[in-house]
């Protein structure tokens, strides 16, 4: 009787509970939905801008996705995977960071969907990374090649991308300067790379966008030392960028040093004097007339002794150059950094025609131009009227930077008004027919997702989405490749001919970056928090 009273352990009947999974799963694409819902209505030319306000009282207002996401305080861990995806592309391709969040938003939604079909994650994991891969190819197949010398698409693309910032009235100013700014540091041996760190923005308050420049040369947003009345116009000049201190040596351990006698302190004054004018007429021997003081945090890099002498000696004085411009600024005048007076010689001194102090607006800035033998560098100084409007046409101005980089490095441009994504929709949804079982039935919801790019373009214009949508579907099916919404007027037309276009690159990495996050997020089944 005990025998039959005990439950069998039959394999068949163990219960499994995969609630848990579940809730963490939807909990996650909600998370994950939700963040990209924030950006949604800052995509596109008529996208809004959003105003953040920081912990510490600083506001920004921008429409950079990257710049939004980044500034967002975002607890849940899958909704942090978001923020990282639109850095990631940030740094990939430099533009298109709100579009990849969007999408990967409106993939997640359609996981949720099949999910709920009862479709397993794996089954669906798989069939978007092969939806991925097609999607590349289909993208490269509609890319038109595009050569460095031919300027006027590089601008367009450019301009393509300053269009939908807060800045866009200025884009005719901007796009060409990014596109001379990216082709004046392209080295000849490595035509492929482009380091945007050759090109250095300076930021001066005053005056309005349009008077942003560049500068063949090198600005500082910097005064001349005037301490000691020392010259702030040097023509011909020996510059030298130094990294020891001009001031009397300390003692490398914390110590005080008690002088009772008046003439030990004489002795001492005297020291250091002569320390000091020893160091500078081994700077004078060699020529050099312009000294750029990198910043010091051991002790004063000059002191006022130091500076009156310099002065006398005719020597100009920048001090305070920050440690990370260094680099910069050798590369850019062709001399060598010296660590030590010991090796102050006249072969490792920058040749510059004019070293000469400027106002502009209320404060003043340091140029220096006519520079011999000068690197592959190059300085744009922006303008702006006040600190937001400053700082967001520096973000626009590095968008179009990564832009141009993007064409360099991968010579093909595609079209944008939301024609790529459509054009894969429709291909994508052909492919599905010839796919069996479940694959075929998950590419064909992945096709309907990516329509999220044109709909929100067509939503944040204030026109009506769906007639937009299903008209540009139609475009696509007669064979219109290009067709595409033209914002400005409101109705779809060919977008090559209005001059829209953007990278290759732009759109192939944001489809691999959304996909591989979504593919991330459905793989995980359980949150463990460890304390």
């Amino acid at each position: 009787m005990a025998a039959a009273s005990r439950p069998r352990a039959s394999k068949a009947e163990s219960f499994v509970d995969n609630k848990r999974k579940e809730d963490i799963r939807s909990a996650n694409i909600n998370a994950g939905r939700a963040v990209a819902d924030a950006v949604r209505t800052s995509l596109g030319p008529k996208g809004m801008d959003k105003m953040i306000s920081t912990a510490s009282g600083e506001v920004i207002i921008t429409n950079d996705g990257a710049t939004i996401l980044n500034k967002m305080d975002v607890l849940q861990p899958a909704a942090k995977m978001m923020v990282e995806l639109s850095k990631s592309q940030d740094s990939a391709a430099g533009d298109g960071t709100t579009t990849v969040v969007v999408l990967a938003g409106a993939l997640l939604r359609v996981c949720q969907s099949l999910l709920a079909s009862g479709i397993h994650p794996t089954v669906i994991s798989d069939a978007l990374h092969k939806s991925c891969y097609k999607s590349v190819d289909i993208l490269t197949a509609m890319a038109v090649p595009v050569e460095l010398t031919d300027k006027d698409s590089l601008v367009k693309s450019a301009s393509t991308s300053l269009n939908s910032k807060v800045v866009s009235q200025y884009s005719t100013l901007l796009a060409p300067l990014a596109v001379d700014a990216v082709l004046s540091v392209i080295d000849p041996e490595k035509p492929e790379i482009v380091d945007l760190r050759d090109i250095k923005i300076v930021k001066k308050l005053g005056g309005t966008v349009d008077d942003t420049h560049t500068v063949n040369g090198l600005v500082f947003d910097k005064k001349v030392s005037h301490a000691a009345g020392g010259p702030t116009r040097m023509e011909n000049a020996n510059i030298a960028v130094i990294q020891f201190q001009i001031s009397p040596p300390k003692t490398d351990i914390e110590q005080s040093i008690v002088v009772s006698d008046y003439t030990q302190m004489d002795r001492i004054l005297k020291e250091e004097r002569n320390y000091i004018l020893g160091m500078i007429k081994k700077i004078k021997a060699t020529g050099c007339n312009v000294l750029l003081i990198q910043k010091s945090i051991l002790r004063d890099a000059v002191t006022d002794l130091s500076l009156h002498y310099l002065a006398k000696a005719k020597i100009m004085v920048i001090k305070d150059v920050e440690r990370d411009e260094i680099e910069f600024v050798t590369k850019t005048l062709n001399c060598l950094p010296i660590a030590n007076i010991e090796h102050f010689r006249a072969e490792k001194l920058g040749h510059a025609d004019l070293v000469e102090e400027a106002s502009l607006g209320d404060g003043k800035i340091l140029k220096i131009t006519g520079i011999k033998d000068m690197g592959r560098t190059t300085s744009v100084l922006v303008r702006g009227s006040n600190q937001l409007v400053l700082d967001e046409a520096e973000r626009s101005l590095h968008d179009a930077l990564c832009v141009v980089r993007c064409l360099v490095s991968k010579r093909f441009l595609i079209a944008g008004g939301g024609a790529p994504e459509i054009e894969l929709s429709r291909q994508l949804g052909a492919w599905a027919k010839v796919l069996h079982g479940m694959e075929g039935y998950c590419v064909k919801s992945f096709a309907e997702a990516l329509e999220v790019i044109p709909y929100t373009l067509a939503e944040n214009a204030g026109l009506n989405p769906i007639a937009i949508v299903t008209e540009l579907r139609n475009k696509h099916a007669q064979g219109e490749i290009n067709a595409g919404i033209n914002v400005r007027k409101g109705q779809i037309t060919n977008i090559l001919e209005e001059n829209v276009v953007q990278p290759l690159l732009v759109s192939t990495s944001a489809i691999t970056l959304a996909t591989e996050c979504v593919r991330m997020i459905l793989k995980i089944d359980d949150i463990v928090t460890v304390r």
